[in-house]
């Protein structure tokens, strides 16, 4: 069969729309993480899974997806640097009166429109941000906590996280009922039952951030009973695996930390409790950070199924 000149444009002016459709195949064709188990949501604290505090939003997002989880536990960093904040203002603890001022100022102006970009950015990718860690929020001034509670509303978080302390989560339980948003405070192996009692006074939002790792560590027990109690007051836990007496992490059935019976717990009771693997223990010989956080998503994996 032979064509005119005419009839080979025209075929070849169909054929680009089907060529540019065809060639975005692969972006739609590839998989969406999804970590949520019989009920339970396995989730990742981000990016200091990966070995840091901050971490390009793009490349983050992509070792996200590649460890196959689809929620997140995310420090606030990652998200403030795409918004367009000073790197250098960021990544800077708060300890210094004058960068606390100047990200203070960038704050208050900060372009909210960004936030809602990087959750979407995120949400297309299948990677929800259901907690946003937040350090140094003990420091911050009024205005900035307002901005704070602001921005975790704006990625789609349901709770802010940060590490626990003595008087600070009185102020910022105050914040929390405003805002209507939960804080959960981290513990460490010191942490026990009565700590987090005391923050539960002080506000109706103030809720717990159970470590379970760091729970057995500390000789606290099991965190079963703990979590049974105060359910409904705890945003996430972090699971990893540890020894009694302080011992140290290992990886993800070789210690004392019963994580089975803690997923199950939370599957069996529905409890909306995601379970934030925080990954800490030493990388083996042979291996890489990356192998070795798949291996504890699929042990949670197959606990849940």
């Amino acid at each position: 069969m032979t064509y005119t000149r005419r009839e080979i444009g025209q075929l070849a002016l169909t054929m680009i729309p089907a060529a540019r459709i065809l060639g975005d195949v692969s972006l739609f064709a590839q998989a969406k993480p999804n970590s949520k188990v019989n009920g339970v949501q396995i989730g990742l604290n981000v990016p200091y899974s990966f070995g840091g505090r901050n971490m390009e939003a793009d490349e983050l997002l992509k070792k996200c997806v590649d460890v196959g989880v689809s929620a997140l536990e995310l420090r606030s960093q990652p998200i403030e640097t795409f918004m367009g904040a000073p790197k250098e203002l960021v990544d800077g603890r708060g300890t210094d009166p004058a960068v606390m001022e100047a990200i203070t100022k960038w704050r208050l102006s900060a372009p909210m429109d960004q936030a809602k970009a990087f959750r979407k950015k995120y949400n297309d990718a299948g990677v929800l941000i259901e907690i946003m860690k937040v350090d140094g929020i003990f420091g911050y001034s009024d205005a900035a906590l307002d901005y704070v509670f602001n921005l975790a509303k704006a990625v789609g978080a349901r709770a802010i996280s940060t590490e626990i302390a003595e008087d600070g989560p009185k102020r910022l339980g105050e914040f929390a009922d405003k805002h209507q948003l939960m804080v959960g405070y981290h513990g460490h192996e010191a942490t026990g039952p009565e700590d987090w009692m005391k923050l539960f006074a002080y506000a109706k939002h103030n809720g717990a951030n159970l470590d379970i790792g760091h729970f057995v560590s500390g000789d606290h027990g099991s965190p079963v009973p703990f979590l049974k109690e105060h359910h409904d007051r705890i945003t996430h836990i972090h699971v990893k695996d540890r020894k009694t007496h302080k011992g140290p992490n290992v990886p993800f059935g070789e210690g004392d930390t019963p994580i089975a019976e803690v997923l199950h717990l939370i599957r069996d009771n529905k409890w909306p409790i995601q379970a934030t693997i925080e990954f800490e223990y030493p990388v083996p010989a042979g291996s890489d950070r990356m192998a070795e956080i798949k291996k504890s998503v699929e042990f949670c994996r197959k606990a849940l199924a």
